[in-house]
């Protein structure tokens, strides 16, 4: 037996979770995990449904009975095998550490990914991609190579067939271009509670202003800068005789779990985009 996931989001209408329960029960499949949310605002609905066939036939039987399903309740849908690792490429600049939790924790199977390829514009990474026999791809400049390197981007996710990109502390600022081409595939961690201490340096900011927690922000990014869906967010209490360095490591490890659960979330299909949010079955 293979193990698969559905997702679904449509209009909100009586009657959607039996006639998916019934069509799943016909194609004789067995439901792991059901999760579902009828959002009020919005008048849609979203499901997610874990399930178990007879392999990728199975599967395939079970999508042509479900089609006339979703053109009856107008769903957006996909049914994606569970083992599947979505080939990922990590940007990241001179602050590593949360390129080096995600390539710890794939090589230990605790997310589920298969990394294709890191690209930098600084060198200090190139390392640990190497140590995880990765392929390193190095694009110095700043704004003034940006179209240059984002050709370059454009092109590295062709020829790696790239499904998810992560920005994990990715200084550079990706063109609106870019963003929209790759809607719901794009994960950026934020060094602050959005929209909270935007900059270069958003810790010596919330030192400065005395504050008493701090939190990192995982979302997809979209053109409008930092303003994207939010999947996940992290808080961690911060001491009033801290000095910078102190709520820089705490910043860190927050910056890093963040992340992590964000790409788990999205690698197990548990994010669900619903307009400027998201929906998290967990």
């Amino acid at each position: 037996m293979s193990n698969f996931v559905l997702t679904l989001s449509c209009p909100d209408a009586l009657g959607i979770v039996a006639a998916v329960s019934k069509t799943l029960t016909d194609a004789q499949m067995n439901i792991v995990e059901s999760n579902q949310y009828g959002d009020p605002d919005s008048g849609q609905f979203f499901m997610r449904v874990a399930f178990s066939a007879e392999g990728t036939q199975g599967a395939a039987a079970f999508r042509e009975m479900f089609a006339s399903v979703a053109e009856a309740y107008q769903m957006q849908w996909e049914v994606d095998d569970a083992a599947k690792k979505p080939r990922t490429l990590i940007m990241v600049s001179k602050f590593d550490h949360c390129l080096v939790d995600l390539i710890y924790r794939t090589q230990r199977g605790s997310l589920k990914m298969d990394i294709a390829a890191i690209a930098s514009n600084h060198e200090v990474g190139r390392e640990w991609a190497e140590n995880a026999n990765i392929a390193y791809h190095y694009w110095p400049g700043g704004k003034d190579k940006r179209a240059e390197n984002e050709a370059k981007l454009k092109a590295l996710i062709d020829e790696n067939e790239i499904e998810l990109i992560l920005l994990a502390r990715y200084m550079q600022i990706l063109s609106p271009e870019i963003a929209a081409a790759y809607p719901g595939r794009i994960i950026n961690i934020h060094h602050s509670f959005l929209p909270s201490f935007k900059g270069a340096e958003p810790y010596s900011r919330a030192h400065a202003r005395g504050v008493k927690m701090i939190g990192a922000t995982a979302h997809f990014v979209t053109p409008e800068l930092d303003e994207g869906p939010i999947i996940s967010q992290g808080v961690e209490p911060i001491r009033h005789d801290m000095q910078v360095e102190g709520v820089v490591d705490v910043g860190r490890d927050v910056e890093r779990r963040t992340l992590a659960r964000a790409v788990r979330l999205y690698t197990e299909k548990r994010v669900l985009l619903n307009g400027g949010k998201t929906v998290v079955f967990e």
